[in-house]
């Protein structure tokens, strides 16, 4: 796994070849990242199945309940197929815009 430090993230990139194990690999490090926004880089593996997206859905909420972002980066996953609870977006540009948002929201207490 590569992680690239941000001044408000971070992003964790996985250089293996398993969307899944790379999601329960996450799941276990979120400790180490609890005071952090998280990107999760999965642009590499093109098309998803819903099946290897939703395996993400764990550490989202865990990594959501320290009120910190977990934002995925995919480019071609359909939308509407995304769970609401999952905060999925096409670019790395789109990720920082939405952890700007989210620390905006939670400032102002939402």
């Amino acid at each position: 796994m590569q992680s690239i430090k941000k001044e408000n993230y971070i992003i964790l990139k996985d250089d293996k070849d398993d969307a899944k194990d790379f999601a329960k690999f996450i799941y276990g490090l979120l400790d180490q990242f609890k005071s952090d926004n998280l990107v999760i880089d999965i642009l590499k593996y093109g098309k998803l199945t819903l099946d290897e997206l939703l395996a993400y859905l764990k550490p989202s909420l865990k990594h959501y309940k320290n009120n910190k972002s977990f934002i995925i980066v995919n480019d071609t996953i359909v939308i509407d197929d995304v769970p609401e609870e999952l905060r999925v977006v096409p670019t790395l540009q789109e990720a920082e815009d939405m952890i700007q948002m989210e620390e905006i929201e939670r400032d102002l207490g939402f």
